[in-house]
């Protein structure tokens, strides 16, 4: 109770600070997609100059402690989430400053598949993304090289989405079928274009764990055998990984199923566990993760090298946070969150749930068609 008061009594104490340094540098909120930001994606948010800058960072280191232990007790404050939103503003509310950051470069899109293209499901099947989705997915594409980055097998996000002019890497990227050839970036005049690609033609697949492929095979045999008599536990084969959902694990059962689960991997030193969205992951110990995916992608495509590209990171889970970093890391690129409570993050910006995501690809599409 102590700390929860000293909680508020400093959480007020920096609200009234924080009218003084809007007035001081001209910091307004409900416009917090500044230029700086735009042109600078790698610039932390929090530099500014002088005693006033040294104040505003001062603000905004304190209003992450404050909000990551707010959230702690209610992850649906309002007031959290939109100071959390000062930080990670909407990619819709910035969206034409973020185009006018994007002018004379190459966009690249890569996505997340569950929770960014479709909702949230208790079954894992039934995780389908809407044709409105699809269709604008499409647009994209025909626009823009596109690739879809999924903790799923790369078989089974393919069914979902159901489209043949985006590039697919499933099992977090250690399943990929990349462009067969790298593309220009420029045409013969040295001028910047851009266009999608054909991905109806063969790719070259690349498969980083495959050796691991057996293992897999066998782990995922004793974990259905051991989770069977666990209501609602679900062993599910993502090609390179397994994923056992517990989403309708009733809570006194998950200590259970999270022993059997590490019991099984006890014989299996060269895999690890990673915990998702109600979701335990199995996967191989090696140093890939989709921040390759996405390397490997720009690198296929003839693209790594250029200082004009701009990719468009759009992920919802922990594993989409190494692809925020190597876009953070690259200097250029907007990664987007997509999240309705706020959460520590290394993406700049943010779309609340897939209905938001649908509106800012479509909108993507929309700008280029018109060009």
């Amino acid at each position: 109770m102590n700390y929860m008061f000293l909680l508020m009594v400093t959480f007020k104490i920096i609200k009234k600070k924080l009218s003084k340094i809007q007035e001081a540098v001209g910091f307004r909120p409900s416009h917090s997609c500044s230029k700086q930001k735009v042109q600078s994606v790698w610039k932390s948010k929090e530099e500014a100059s002088d005693h006033d800058g040294l104040e505003r960072s001062f603000f905004l280191r304190a209003l992450n402690l404050i909000d990551n232990s707010v959230a702690l007790h209610d992850e649906s404050n309002p007031s959290s989430y939109a100071s959390w939103m000062m930080r990670h503003p909407s990619a819709l509310r910035c969206f034409d400053g973020l185009m006018k950051g994007a002018i004379g470069k190459r966009i690249v899109v890569f996505l997340d598949y569950d929770g960014t293209l479709s909702p949230i499901v208790n079954d894992p099947d039934r995780a389908f993304m809407s044709d409105e989705m699809r269709a604008a997915v499409c647009e994209v594409a025909k626009c823009f090289p596109t690739a879809i980055i999924s903790g799923r097998s790369r078989d089974k996000v393919k069914v979902f989405v159901k489209l043949s002019n985006v590039y697919y890497a499933g099992s977090h990227g250690m399943d990929i079928m990349a462009p067969a050839m790298p593309v220009r970036s420029s045409n013969s005049n040295g001028k910047h274009y851009n266009r999608a690609l054909n991905t109806m033609d063969d790719g070259v697949p690349f498969q980083p764990a495959k050796k691991y492929l057996p293992a897999v095979r066998e782990i995922l045999t004793i974990l259905q055998s051991k989770t069977r008599g666990i209501q609602g536990a679900r062993v599910e084969d993502n090609g390179f990984c397994i994923s056992v959902h517990f989403r309708q694990v009733q809570q006194e059962n998950y200590g259970i199923l999270e022993e059997k689960v590490k019991s099984v991997l006890e014989n299996y030193p060269e895999f690890c566990l990673n915990e998702g969205k109600k979701v335990i992951e199995i996967r191989p110990s090696i140093k890939w993760n989709k921040g390759h995916a996405l390397e490997y992608f720009l690198e296929t495509l003839g693209l790594s090298s250029s200082s004009n590209i701009l990719p468009v990171y759009i992920g919802d889970d922990r594993t989409d946070e190494d692809a925020f970093k190597v876009i953070q890391s690259r200097g250029q690129g907007y990664p987007i969150i997509v999240s309705s409570i706020p959460r520590d993050t290394q993406a700049l910006y943010s779309l609340r749930d897939p209905s938001e995501v649908l509106i800012f690809l479509s909108r993507l599409a929309k700008i280029s068609s018109s060009k």
